[in-house]
């Protein structure tokens, strides 16, 4: 399970999360001052039914899994696209929701579950990644690479465990050009572009854009801040947390959220992130816009517990919401 199609640096942050979390699961089953430290905000929580269901729906009926969980994809493009419009990939498995809309999961050494609008091959598509083991699933939503599809998702377990992550419903509420424009007023200069390259289909990130990369107009963007904390490195390299940052997870962490140098309890501290440049301002809109806080806007983002990933025991059911 990578956050990230090609990036090192997001591979090997993924995969230091699961590892830990895995060994736990199978264990026991400038100038201004810095902000005020407080309590990073936590995924959404609740017991069954407490989550609205005209978004979630009707949980009661979800088949039991003959596997490890059930796994069912809902429609939530706002009558956009009709479930035989809404496709999902897994393995060798394709099929619309009005087919197909439950997925009896086995258990699997890592793996991406893909979504895509209109066609099996739209460009219009998105992924989750996952891993599965006898009785655990650890997984998450992912920006690291690029916007494609508004995502949700609602992990439910056997003993009551029940956490959602993901876009929040303001912005599945929004068309996707409502979603795109928001991007662009909410975001600084060089970051807008990224909400233009690839519109209709993607908002990518600044470390698969050119614009971030060696040569092109925001490359200078990280570099002198880098410096002044001790690490020479390109813009792509901060925002991509690869070359001298491949292993530097917190150093990496605190330089796209500007809280490079603070003391540890600021740099665990998301109220006082991306509050001054540079910062990666695409990573802090994806924060602004999901449920609890929490997104994975770059490689590193789940150091201080900031990214989507969710994990638990003996699961029951997930539920993914694909939005337009």
């Amino acid at each position: 399970m990578f956050s990230g199609s090609s990036g090192r640096g997001s591979a090997r942050a993924l995969l230091l999360g699961l590892t830990i979390t895995m060994a736990a699961a199978l264990a026991a089953c400038s100038s201004e001052p810095d902000p005020a430290p407080s309590a990073p905000p936590a995924a959404s929580q609740a017991a069954p039914g407490q989550t609205p269901a005209d978004f979630w729906g009707d949980t009661s009926a979800i088949p039991a899994a003959a596997n490890v969980l059930t796994v069912k994809v809902l429609n939530r493009t706002n009558g956009k696209y009709p479930d035989d419009q809404v496709f999902w990939r897994f393995n060798d498995q394709v099929h619309s929701i009005a087919e197909q809309p439950y997925v009896d999961m086995p258990a699997n050494s890592s793996g991406r579950m893909y979504f895509s609008l209109g066609s099996p091959d739209s460009q219009y598509t998105d992924f989750i990644e996952f891993t599965v083991g006898p009785d655990v699933f650890h997984g998450n939503t992912t920006r690291v690479d690029a916007f494609g599809l508004k995502l949700a998702m609602r992990l439910h377990s056997h003993d009551g465990f029940d956490v959602e992550v993901g876009e929040d419903r303001k912005l599945f509420a929004e068309s996707r050009e409502a979603t795109f424009q928001r991007f662009v007023d909410e975001v600084p200069g060089p970051f807008k572009d990224l909400a233009r390259v690839e519109a209709p289909y993607r908002i990518v990130a600044p470390r698969t854009a050119a614009p971030f990369q060696p040569g092109g107009s925001a490359a200078g963007y990280f570099t002198a801040y880098a410096k002044k904390h001790g690490v020479k490195a390109t813009t792509a390299e901060v925002v991509g947390c690869a070359g001298p940052l491949a292993e530097s997870a917190a150093l990496c962490a605190a330089l796209n959220r500007h809280t490079a140098g603070k003391p540890e309890a600021v740099q665990r501290d998301p109220a006082a992130f991306y509050k001054k440049g540079p910062a990666n301002h695409y990573a802090a809109f994806w924060h602004a816009h999901s449920l609890g806080g929490l997104s994975y806007g770059f490689p590193y983002d789940d150091h201080a517990e900031q990214s989507s990933f969710v994990s638990h025991g003996d699961p029951a059911w997930l539920l993914v919401a694909v939005g337009w």
